[in-house]
């Protein structure tokens, strides 16, 4: 029974992976980047104080939070452009959308479901209420939510881009500071920069090839 129930356990994260992957392939960006940022939600939780085994079923939620790209258009999302106001407004439909594709399961708040939901949605709000798509701010903003905005834009910052060569550890570190209580929760920041090196460590083990 132990076997099965672990088996079972590891086909549930592969899929995880699969659906998390689907997302970036259609949208070109480096499939590691779903990897390597929910490892970087991992340890954040981590350095934040929360559980470990809470730590590692967010890490593995994390893996979805772009799901929704997935029901945006191509010529959007692999506009090699900058985009324009109706552009951007499409784009920032995929926090709905893909919280809608993923569900909820309201007998769990802490199942890997409903976390995965909670990031794919909030995960673009900001701490001053000038995010996306409903403005939540400060602690409306749930925890599991401000964790992965840290964790995205530093892989986004540090990854190349069709619309950009990636940024210097250094300079994204810069911009999380200058960000720190207006675009990010301050205290997650703070965390952020105390496990640097280990967030280092994991970006040079899943650079792409």
């Amino acid at each position: 029974m132990r076997e099965r129930t672990q088996a079972l356990e590891r086909t549930r994260l592969q899929v995880v992976e699969i659906l998390g992957r689907a997302a970036e392939l259609k949208d070109e960006e480096t499939g590691l980047h779903v990897v390597r940022m929910s490892r970087y939600v991992g340890l954040l939780a981590q350095a934040h104080g929360l559980e470990e085994d809470f730590c590692k079923l967010l890490q593995h939620a994390a893996m979805m939070h772009d799901l929704g790209k997935i029901g945006i258009p191509d010529h959007i999302l692999r506009k090699p452009d900058r985009l324009d106001e109706a552009e951007f407004a499409e784009i920032r439909r995929h926090a709905e959308i893909g919280a809608r594709i993923i569900g909820q399961n309201a007998d769990d708040s802490h199942s890997l479901i409903e976390l995965a939901s909670i990031i794919a949605l909030t995960h673009h709000e900001k701490w001053d209420g000038s995010g996306y798509p409903h403005g939540l701010a400060g602690e409306d903003i749930p925890l599991v939510g401000r964790i992965a905005a840290v964790a995205d834009v530093f892989d986004a910052l540090t990854s190349d881009r069709p619309y950009k060569a990636a940024w210097s550890i250094e300079d994204a570190v810069a911009l999380l500071k200058r960000e720190r209580g207006r675009h990010f929760d301050p205290h997650l920041v703070d965390s952020f920069e105390k496990i640097l090196p280990r967030i280092i460590a994991v970006r040079e083990a899943s650079l792409d090839k």
